[in-house]
């Protein structure tokens, strides 16, 4: 399974094509560090939160939409390599000069996989979640989320990987952690499913959630009200390895 380099960002609207002609050279650079993909999505149906949301995460702006990106590496190794190497890649350095969003707010970790379902291919949509799990019910959260995985490949889904906080650091202005509202004890779990498109992402949906196996019970293990997710649309999606 990948270890995966998460993401969420906010960008303004009218730079959507800086922002992925930024990405795409971004792309090249990853390829040479031992990526296998880098998948840039961008917010299409990004609720609101009664406590949190992913737009809150990022403290975005009523000019800004919101991205949910993923890098993957085949394993730990490279992925942690890379990013050793992109400190004293001047490449790296002359990005970051003229980045067409605030990077101040951008948040990421990296993250070990524990779930990776279906046989994959380009997709058209994609949902992503971020929520904190107690350290002590990660192998109740795996069994929840296999069976869920099972249900979404049932209903078209292409792809669901679950991705384990493995380094989730601190930032100046937002982070992962304040994001989820993260508790002592608990650990960021970034995840998101890939569908073929927005159609078959709905009505799969509106399937599951009428379904009495997968209805929300009081032994879910973790806190719903904390999860923050979205619907999101790829911008980007490059093999690189």
């Amino acid at each position: 399974m990948p270890y995966v380099a998460g993401f969420v960002t906010p960008v303004p609207t009218a730079n959507k094509e800086s922002y992925v002609a930024h990405a795409a050279k971004a792309a090249d650079l990853f390829r040479g560090l031992g990526a296998t993909r880098m998948v840039e999505a961008w917010g299409d149906d990004v609720p609101d939160g009664k406590l949190n949301d992913l737009k809150k995460a990022v403290q975005l702006k009523s000019d800004e939409s919101v991205l949910f990106s993923w890098i993957e590496y085949p394993d730990a190794a490279t992925g942690k390599a890379a990013g050793e190497k992109l400190m004293n890649d001047p490449r790296a350095e002359e990005m970051m000069k003229d980045m067409p969003f605030d990077g101040s707010r951008m948040i990421y970790a990296s993250f070990d996989s524990i779930l990776e379902q279906g046989s994959g291919g380009k997709p058209g949509y994609v949902d992503g979640f971020v929520v904190a799990v107690p350290q002590g019910k990660k192998d109740a959260y795996c069994a929840m989320a296999e069976k869920a995985a099972g249900m979404f490949e049932k209903h078209g889904a292409l792809r669901v990987v679950e991705n384990w906080g493995e380094d989730v650091p601190e930032g100046k202005v937002t982070d992962y952690n304040r994001a989820t509202l993260r508790e002592d004890g608990e650990q960021v779990v970034y995840s998101w499913i890939e569908w073929p498109d927005k159609s078959t992402r709905d009505t799969a949906w509106e399937k599951i959630m009428a379904d009495p196996d997968m209805q929300a019970g009081k032994d879910m293990p973790f806190d719903g009200k904390r999860m923050m997710w979205g619907g999101f649309v790829p911008v980007l999606d490059e093999t690189l390895g």
